[in-house]
């Protein structure tokens, strides 16, 4: 099976990665690691340059996992995005990273977060950076 983390250039992301990447070795398991804008590329700072990606596949190799790099500009929301591919792949697991809130915004999840927990049929692992 595949494990699905999604992945952005910020500290979550990247702490979502490193799981990611100790699940895969854990359970001898794929990793796909998605990136994605619901936007333009040139307008979202969550989107990974291609020397980023490159850094990705990198550490994937000298982690020993089998995996792929995605990144997907469709114009789709992220939510979507994972929820289709985990269904395409017939994912175990789904990892994200989470950022730290105010107590005020500890109320509520951020939105793309959130609407990952609610849709996706698989088992998500939420860390902080």
């Amino acid at each position: 099976m595949t494990i699905v983390v999604g992945y952005t250039t910020k500290p979550e992301g990247r702490a979502a990665l490193a799981r990611a990447i100790l699940e895969a070795q854990t359970h001898a398991e794929d990793l796909l690691v998605l990136n994605v804008s619901a936007g333009e590329a040139y307008a979202d700072p969550l989107l990974a340059t291609e020397d980023e990606l490159d850094e990705v596949r990198a550490e994937l190799a000298r982690a020993g996992v089998e995996g792929q790099v995605r990144q997907l500009v469709r114009g789709n929301d992220v939510a979507d995005e994972l929820q289709a591919i985990t269904g395409e792949l017939g994912a175990s697991l789904v990892v994200i990273g989470l950022r730290r809130r105010s107590p005020v915004g500890k109320l509520v999840l951020g939105s793309n977060a959130q609407k990952i927990l609610l849709s996706v049929d698989v088992p998500v692992l939420a860390v902080k950076a």
